[in-house]
């Protein structure tokens, strides 16, 4: 770490999703975890794994999900490009949209940063649809009781309470 990481460049918090429903889904979540951690990121908290039907199929393989909170000193989007090379790495295809993939790298939240446009590689900060999915949530408030979502100002638990009854029952924690 250089003094001009320390001055200019504090390290941020970050919140990522990781999934997987191809192959060895647990392996494939170890593995990338391990390889974030090859990039200088530091896992801070991981949250258990939750099984959840795949969406918007629920025919295809079920998820294996986690949530992990991160300090990087690396802006949004080359974490972003780490997060694409590392499911690149573990032989994601990007053949149609919600497909089956080994691994799904997702930034939930950077430090609280708010970006609503796609300057940055199509990224949008805190990620667009978190607030409505149970795996995210779930793990999210295992790992930060007190997270609150940076554009809405909910907290977590009205966001997890705002949920339907149905999607908090096809989620289980392993």
């Amino acid at each position: 770490m250089t003094k001009q990481d320390i001055l200019g460049n504090p390290a941020k918090i970050v919140y990522l999703a990781i999934g997987s429903n191809l192959g060895n889904k647990l392996h494939n979540i170890e593995i990338a975890k391990f390889k974030l951690q090859s990039y200088k990121i530091v896992i801070i908290k991981c949250s258990s794994k939750y099984e959840t039907l795949s969406w918007p199929n629920p025919k295809n393989p079920t998820f294996i999900n986690i949530v992990i909170k991160i300090k990087t000193f690396l802006p949004p989007d080359k974490l972003q490009q780490i997060c694409k090379i590392i499911e690149n790495d573990l032989g994601r295809k990007r053949l149609k949209r919600n497909d089956p993939r080994t691994c799904d790298i997702d930034i939930i939240d950077y430090n609280k940063k708010i970006l609503k446009h796609k300057k940055w590689q199509n990224l949008i900060l805190p990620h667009p649809r978190m607030d409505k999915r149970n795996f995210v949530l779930l793990p999210l408030f295992e790992i930060s009781k007190t997270w609150i979502h940076p554009v809405k100002k909910i907290n977590i638990k009205k966001l997890i309470n705002s949920l339907s009854i149905q999607s908090l029952k096809c989620i289980k924690q392993i």
